[in-house]
């Protein structure tokens, strides 16, 4: 019998009594739906509050754990003794990856719980965050940030459930506990409300959810102040004005900032793909057991920190260093940003648990602090109306933040929220919104997802959509056609008759000639003036207002292909055409029928899954019942 289906009844049983409970005491108490959700609110905050507290609290104790008790065991071993502590480290998380493949759910996973394309696992939370307490405690290259976003998205997406509130409910609930988890992890609740309506809501994003989210950060952040005290995540100096005319230099840290961030994300999916043994050359790697990946990655780890210690852990205390002004050569500064680059990768991919926010602010840091100086090198003449190096850190950390996360608005508040300081805004706001253009346009779709840190969904409100699905697949029939020669009255009758919110125009050889849609038709309207004759204006044919510079594409293109046209011109549907004959119309592609071809190849692939495991238990039962004559007539 499968194991997976009683282990589901076993745990459904507390949970369900749990949720029927709380149903029958909220329909006791009989409170309004906007009180409801705001008392929901003050729950997640509390819930993703102290579950951050104790988050923090395991990262500190492995880490005095690893770093004092267990390397006075190992100080035999001398100068070494600071290599092995990754190693062992590696070690425990590859012992734990042989448990369990999987160490829980990411935001991406979340978000598609929420759509009800999985099952949300109670232990799984759980298991994450040891598995990241022991990672950062004995030095991974990652941030905790990660989980703690994870932490508070975890607990509000268990409490909707449990109380069975709607889709669209649990996934207000899911930002504002990933609100609560940011604004805990850096004492920044501001920070922590734009990252939820920025990165989870995306488009979603209704103004009355913001009471929601603003609500859950707050009291997350009070709690995470009681248990951490009311300094933010890492102390920063004041920012340092000596002339306006410094403002320009901030562009060319943009610049540098888009190209890191980019580097940075890349070599994130790089190290994955090594370790998965898909790139050229390295395929001997899926040949190793997964559970000695992180060994691996422990030992060069090790390796690494004998020569350049830095690198290790979430590195919060050379931020600081950077930030305070500590004389660190341009040479290790390079270095630090080169290293802790490659060692983040190797952490990233070999296993190990945590956040990707950290790093970024590390390398954002070590890039502008080498940049300020090099500018005072290379220009000596104006040095006395620069700001010192670590003003340039303090931006580079939100600009490479930014693009490596597509957050701009997150990274500003971020770093204004650590500095206080609002004469940092201009040059954050310069060189945060130069990064984040620049990745854009090069790389549109590069993102950090379908990780095991913090996952970033492509799409906000939906899950990620198959790169295999055609445009054939996805698209509605074609829809209303109207000539071109039709008058904008009868146009806008038809369009309310028939329903539709668009119609393509054609010519007498039913040739494409543009599409016209009802908010053109409105904008017709609005512009006919009231002493003008209303009878000629609405006699006005529509090849003359329509929008005629289309953007098509092919019923044999791929979906993400055509998505990429959507999106760079911020349209919601595309016609599509032959491929050899433009200007003949076979379908209509539309932003619902994406998600509704996407939503059916998923359950086309579970409910394959599932048709082959049945059929494999049934060849497994036959063979069974085969062998079981033939032993008995052999004894």
């Amino acid at each position: 019998m499968n194991l997976t289906f009683l282990r589901g009844l076993t745990q459904s049983e507390p949970a369900k009594s749990t949720s029927s409970r709380l149903t029958d005491l909220l329909n006791r108490l009989q409170p309004s739906p906007e009180t409801l959700v705001l008392l929901l609110a003050v729950f997640i905050g509390t819930g993703a509050g102290a579950g951050v507290v104790l988050f923090r609290a395991l990262i500190q104790f492995m880490h005095r754990l690893m770093f004092g008790e267990v390397s006075s065991f190992l100080s035999m071993w001398g100068h070494w003794t600071l290599a092995l502590i990754p190693l062992l480290g590696g070690l425990l998380i590859g012992l734990l990856r042989w448990r369990m493949q999987d160490f829980g759910p990411g935001l991406a996973t979340l978000l598609e719980v929420v759509q009800g394309n999985r099952e949300l696992v109670l232990l799984n939370p759980i298991t994450k965050m040891s598995a990241a307490s022991i990672s950062l405690g004995s030095g991974a290259s990652l941030g905790p940030e990660g989980p703690s976003v994870e932490i508070g998205a975890y607990f509000s997406l268990l409490l909707g459930q449990a109380l069975k509130v709607s889709q669209e409910r649990q996934r207000l609930l899911l930002s504002a506990g990933a609100a609560a988890g940011l604004a805990a992890g850096f004492n920044a609740p501001i920070a922590g409300v734009f990252f939820a309506l920025e990165i989870v809501m995306g488009s979603t994003f209704a103004a009355s959810a913001a009471s929601v989210v603003l609500l859950a950060a707050v009291v997350a952040a009070w709690i995470a102040q009681i248990g951490l005290g009311s300094q933010p995540a890492f102390a920063l100096p004041a920012y340092e004005v000596r002339s306006v005319f410094e403002l320009p230099l901030y562009v060319g840290l943009g610049l540098l900032a888009s190209i890191v961030s980019l580097i940075y994300v890349r070599s994130l999916q790089f190290s994955r793909q090594c370790f998965q043994g898909k790139i050229s050359g390295l395929e001997g790697f899926a040949q190793i057991p997964q559970a000695l990946h992180p060994v691996i990655g422990g030992l060069c780890l090790g390796l690494v920190a004998l020569k350049l210690p830095q690198i290790l852990g979430v590195g919060y205390e050379t931020v600081e260093s950077i930030l305070q002004d500590v004389q660190f050569p341009l040479q290790m500064v390079i270095s630090l940003l080169i290293i802790k680059l490659i060692m983040t990768a190797i952490s990233f991919g070999s296993g190990f648990v945590g956040g990707v926010f950290a790093p970024a602010l590390f390398l954002g840091a070590s890039l502008g602090s080498a940049y300020g100086k090099v500018l005072a090198i290379a220009l000596p003449g104006v040095r006395e109306y620069m700001a010192s190096s670590p003003a340039y850190a303090m931006v580079g950390m939100a600009a490479v933040l930014a693009g490596s996360v597509r957050a701009p608005l997150t990274a500003v508040l971020l770093l204004f929220e650590l500095t206080r300081d609002y004469r940092i805004v201009l040059p954050l706001m310069t060189a945060v919104g130069l990064s984040i253009w620049l990745v854009e346009y090069l790389h549109p779709q590069v993102v950090i997802d379908n990780t095991p840190t913090l996952e970033l969904p492509t799409t906000p409100s939906e899950p990620a959509i198959p790169s295999s699905i055609l445009v054939a697949e996805a698209m509605q029939p074609v829809p209303l056609q109207l000539p071109g020669a039709m008058s904008l009255g009868d146009a806008v009758q038809a369009l309310i008759n028939q329903r539709c919110h668009s119609a393509l125009v054609v010519d007498e050889d039913d040739q494409l000639i543009g599409i016209l849609t009802l908010r053109d038709t409105y904008r017709w309207m609005a512009k006919i003036k009231p002493d003008a004759d209303v009878h000629t204006a609405m006699q006005q044919p529509i090849q003359i207002l329509c929008t005629t510079e289309l953007v098509s594409t092919y019923e044999d293109e791929f979906i993400t292909t055509a998505m990429e046209h959507m999106s760079a011109r911020g349209l919601n549907q595309l016609p599509v055409v032959k491929r050899d004959r433009p200007q003949q119309v076979v379908g209509l592609l539309t932003q619902e029928s994406i998600a509704l071809a996407s939503s059916i190849a998923k359950t086309r692939e579970a409910l394959q899954l599932h048709l082959e495991e049945a059929e494999s238990e049934r060849k497994a039962d036959n063979e069974r019942n085969t062998a079981e004559p033939v032993a008995e007539a052999n004894s």
